[in-house]
């Protein structure tokens, strides 16, 4: 088959991979399918439903990294996710992807405050190749305007690190991403940056994690980092999470790449809490005719617990579960002591070996060279 008549068949039937769906025309809906999905990205669970995405004249707008917007499209645009538009930024206009429309764009709109909803803005129109043009020589400069900046900042001696810098999209503004642990003047700094890029000065201040997300990594886990990939908004993390789920408090495996504790410390620690309430505390000592044992180490979710005879070490492990362990417990408070902390029908006979070691395969010195007699 012509390539004319291949191109001719995709805008009369879609593209093969859409099923031949009729509405995608030139295989449009397929090149966004195999776009790598952006950071933040919400899937549109209403898509499928017939009017969902009629109903609402909110779309929700993906800017660098993980900067999203929410704006009106009262000219009702025909959009859908992954097309590139033009909207109002006050002043000039700046360039992003539709991650989002629909009544669930609505939704997600709820979480905001009602002066962010006073203050949404509108799309102007689809952007054109003039605009990309514009939008991608913006982005060419960030880099650079970045490094400068840098320097700049470090010739005023600010206590400040410039993260990351954003264009905006008809490239008269920048947006310069800090991080500051104390209060800084960048007053001057401000000046000395429009002189020298000729352009509109944003300053904005961000959190570590925050900077984490912009710049984006992949974590120990092997996947990409939380707050680059899903998370909007961030909760404190303690060290107290770490403690009930009995981590290590080494300082270099808790933190993650922000220097700040890993906040996926707070994704299960509501079930390690709700865990621990029906296991015994740790500081009471289970007494036997023979011995005293000490707590050494806790399976919380097999609840199972693993005591000692001596409280600093290792000694005469004994590994019991957790409604022996309160059996023992209450025959302690009646003043009795079992003979074991093992249930009689819990011991297991030791195993004898099948064979015993009739070849020295357990002799030291099997691997060391024997000396050979020359022969004379």
């Amino acid at each position: 088959m012509a390539d004319s008549e291949k191109e001719t068949e995709l805008s009369a039937n879609g593209c093969g991979s859409c099923g031949g769906n009729s509405a995608c025309k030139d295989g449009a809906c397929c090149r966004r399918r195999n776009e790598p999905r952006g950071k933040l990205h919400c899937t549109n669970w209403l898509a499928d439903i017939p009017g969902g995405c009629a109903d609402s004249e909110f779309i929700e707008v993906q800017f660098k990294n993980t900067r999203k917007g929410y704006y009106k499209n009262p000219t009702h645009l025909e959009l859908e996710i992954g097309d590139m538009v033009v909207v109002d930024a006050q002043p000039g206009q700046d360039v992003g992807m539709v991650s989002l429309t629909g009544v669930l764009v609505e939704l997600r709109m709820r979480k905001l405050s009602q002066k962010a909803l006073s203050d949404i803005k509108r799309v102007f129109r689809k952007a054109r190749p003039a605009d990309l043009e514009k939008f991608e020589e913006a982005k060419a400069r960030e880099h650079e305007t970045m490094i400068k900046a840098r320097r700049i900042a470090e010739d005023l001696k600010l206590n400040m690190k410039i993260g990351d810098v954003e264009f905006q999209g008809d490239g008269a503004k920048a947006i310069f991403y800090y991080i500051a642990d104390e209060r800084v003047d960048f007053r001057q700094l401000i000046k000395v940056l429009a002189e020298t890029f000729r352009v509109r000065i944003e300053m904005k201040q961000i959190g570590a994690r925050q900077e984490a997300g912009r710049i984006g990594g992949i974590g120990p886990c092997g996947r990409p980092l939380c707050c680059a990939s899903w998370m909007s908004n961030f909760v404190s993390v303690a060290t107290s999470a770490a403690r009930y789920q009995d981590l290590s408090l080494n300082p270099q495996k808790l933190a993650g790449q922000c220097a700040k504790l890993k906040c996926c410390l707070n994704f299960e620690v509501d079930t390690y809490v709700e865990s621990v309430k029906r296991l015994p505390a740790k500081d009471i000592r289970l007494e036997t005719a023979d011995a005293t044992y000490f707590h050494f180490k806790t399976d919380i979710f097999k609840r199972e617990i693993t005591y000692s005879t001596d409280k600093q070490m290792a000694v005469n492990l004994v590994t019991i579960d957790a409604d022996r362990a309160f059996e023992v417990i209450a025959l302690n408070k009646a003043g009795e002591k079992p003979l074991s902390l093992q249930r009689d029908s819990d011991k297991k006979p030791k195993e004898k070996a099948a064979f015993g070691d009739i070849l020295g395969d357990d002799d030291l010195t099997r691997f060391d060279k024997k000396k050979r007699k020359k022969k004379m």
